[in-house]
């Protein structure tokens, strides 16, 4: 868990605390450390000692980079672009054309604009129209790979046949997708000792589960959310990105609430709560006294909602801080303002952080409306550089690129044998893989997501609230404590603070506020 600390609270001053490893009563008030740590350096980006990018990763932007070259003018609507800050994202409008040269010749093009899921209807091939697999592709691929030492033949073999398996899910080919999944699961194991083969076998596990969802017409997720809890709560140890998105939040919403003696706090998706009683602990030892916080929790399961809310009361009461807990058991987009206590006079602060295990928002318009009607004083937003939105081909690409890069970040230093490192990918990372893959997209749950929320809110009247030197501080104090410490890359650009694996941005942490914040 992560651990508040102790010290004087200075106008706009930075969160004094350390952050320690999960224990196993994470309430418990007297395991807190409230040791002070020194000033990290204020430094724009933390880089690498050594640039080299993670091998998987890198091959798979060059060879979709090789891909958009080799694509006509008028095809190419994606692509890999570097923005301000130095760092790799993905262009917005990915086409289905993207992999048209892997496409097997005797499958006919659809048009640009059409996505896998748009029919009910599937056209199944014969066992003699199996997927075409072009030589041409494989030497071009080969060649792009070579000097990539950490990507062996098998490597190669096996994302280029996942890339043609997507394909053939592009085109509704489910027959053929089928035989090569059958493949790939013999080839890949999540307990292979690369990262390509852990990639590809969750990959493929979960266009496995897109076919069979798309032959029985089932598309709704199980999900069991304490064990997914339990998930972000290792992720939480042995990662600096979930560690990053609570401490630069917490480090916002103080500055936010500086002078303010009512605050009301909105966690869209609260889960656990972990990284309230680090802020708590700081509100509770003001100057000017602490406020009386009122918090409202919103999840999906109202049994977790409630015990989080009995945690959190009883460790504000050992505080002797004035706090109230309010559970909302549903999503943002699908409740109103009548639902949310709020009091005359209240500085109120949004908080999300994103993940794609699944839809914890609802309609992303309606989530919009609720936050123009609440006029926060300060929304902090955790985002995923990858695009959620579009057709499968948009999500196949986007994901492959940002998962290879956050299992290369967990390879690098545990073992392929680390039974933390295998709890995240089955427990995590799988779960959002697959939810984006085999669940997701406007065709199957019919809402189409904003691509990036920090536009849409600025779009609708939002004021960016750019992220202050001692929220780099924070986020450069949680890095030095993760080996290794010269993987990591932190940006400082455009107001916001983007944590990423070797120059891949992965998470971007803002803040915003309403023209009309209470």
């Amino acid at each position: 868990m992560m651990k508040g600390g102790s010290g004087v609270l200075h106008q706009h001053g930075p969160l004094d605390h350390s952050i320690t490893q999960q224990s196993n009563e994470q309430w418990d008030c007297a395991s807190l450390g409230f040791s002070g740590i020194s000033s990290a350096p204020n430094t724009s980006a933390s880089r690498a000692n050594n640039p080299e990018r993670n091998e998987l990763s890198q091959w798979v932007e060059q060879v979709t980079r090789q891909l958009i070259e080799d694509l006509p003018e008028n095809e190419t609507g994606v692509g890999l672009q570097t923005n301000s800050t130095g760092t790799s994202t993905y262009q917005e409008n990915i086409v289905p054309s993207l992999l048209g040269e892997l496409r097997p010749k005797k499958i006919a093009r659809r048009n640009s604009s059409e996505c896998i899921g748009h029919h009910h209807h599937h056209q199944w091939s014969s066992h003699d129209d199996h997927l075409a697999r072009d030589d041409n592709n494989r030497n071009r691929n080969e060649t792009i790979a070579k000097g990539l030492n950490g990507l062996d033949d098998q490597g190669l073999n096996l994302i280029t046949l996942l890339l043609e398996c997507a394909v053939a899910l592009s085109v509704d080919n489910l027959g053929e997708a089928h035989r090569m999944l059958l493949e790939l699961t013999q080839m890949a194991s999540p307990y292979g000792t690369s990262c390509a083969e852990r990639v590809v076998a969750y990959f493929a596990k979960a266009m496995a589960s897109r076919v069979i969802n798309s032959w029985l017409g089932i598309c709704s997720p199980l999900i069991n959310y304490k064990s997914v809890h339990g998930a972000f709560q290792v992720f939480n140890n042995i990662s600096p990105f979930i560690k990053f998105a609570h401490f630069t939040s917490n480090q916002a919403i103080l500055e936010a609430f500086h002078r303010r003696d009512r605050v009301h706090i909105i966690d869209v998706d609260i889960m656990q709560g972990l990284q309230w009683p680090a802020l708590f602990h700081i509100l509770a030892t003001r100057m000017e006294g602490p406020p009386h916080v009122t918090m409202t929790g919103m999840g999906i399961s109202m049994e977790i909602l409630i015990e989080t809310g009995k945690q959190l009361s009883n460790f504000a009461k050992r505080l002797g801080m004035s706090f109230e807990f309010h559970p909302i058991g549903g999503k943002t987009g699908e409740i109103d303002i009548s639902m949310f206590k709020i009091t005359r006079g209240e500085a109120i602060a949004i908080h999300w952080v994103q993940h794609s295990l699944y839809d914890a928002t609802g309609p992303d318009w309606k989530t919009m409306r609720l936050l123009q009607e609440l006029s926060p004083r300060v929304v902090t937003l955790v985002e995923q550089e990858i695009a959620l939105g579009g057709c499968f081909l948009d999500r196949f690409v986007g994901s492959l690129h940002y998962y290879s890069t956050v299992f290369d970040s967990l390879g690098a230093f545990l073992q392929s044998d680390d039974s933390s490192r295998h709890s995240v990918e089955h427990g995590l990372l799988y779960g959002e893989i697959n939810n984006i893959l085999a669940i997701g997209g406007p065709a199957r749950n019919g809402e189409d997501k904003f691509r990036h929320w920090r536009s849409e809110l600025s779009k609708n009247g939002f004021m960016q609230v750019p992220m202050s030197t001692n929220s780099m501080a924070q986020a450069q104090l949680i890095l030095n404590m993760f080996p290794p410490a010269h993987g990591y890359t932190l940006v400082r650009g455009d107001g916001t603070l983007r944590l990423g694996w070797k120059d891949t941005s992965l998470f971007t942490a803002s803040a915003w506020t309403s023209p009309n914040s209470r």
